[in-house]
């Protein structure tokens, strides 16, 4: 016997979890901006580049 759908718990599930993906990301860039921001106040400029 199939299982009956939930679809509001589905739905509400799908959500819950892409909010957790949109705000790791969000973190991830906060973070690696700060990275950068260290690193651009760093001697040399922070660039590892040569030409």
């Amino acid at each position: 016997m199939a299982r009956k759908p939930n679809y509001d718990f589905e739905r509400r599930e799908r959500e819950r979890l892409k909010a957790l993906k949109t705000a790791e990301k969000a973190e991830a860039k906060r973070a690696q901006r700060e990275r950068d921001r260290a690193a651009g106040d760093a001697p040399g400029g922070g660039s590892d580049e040569q030409d």
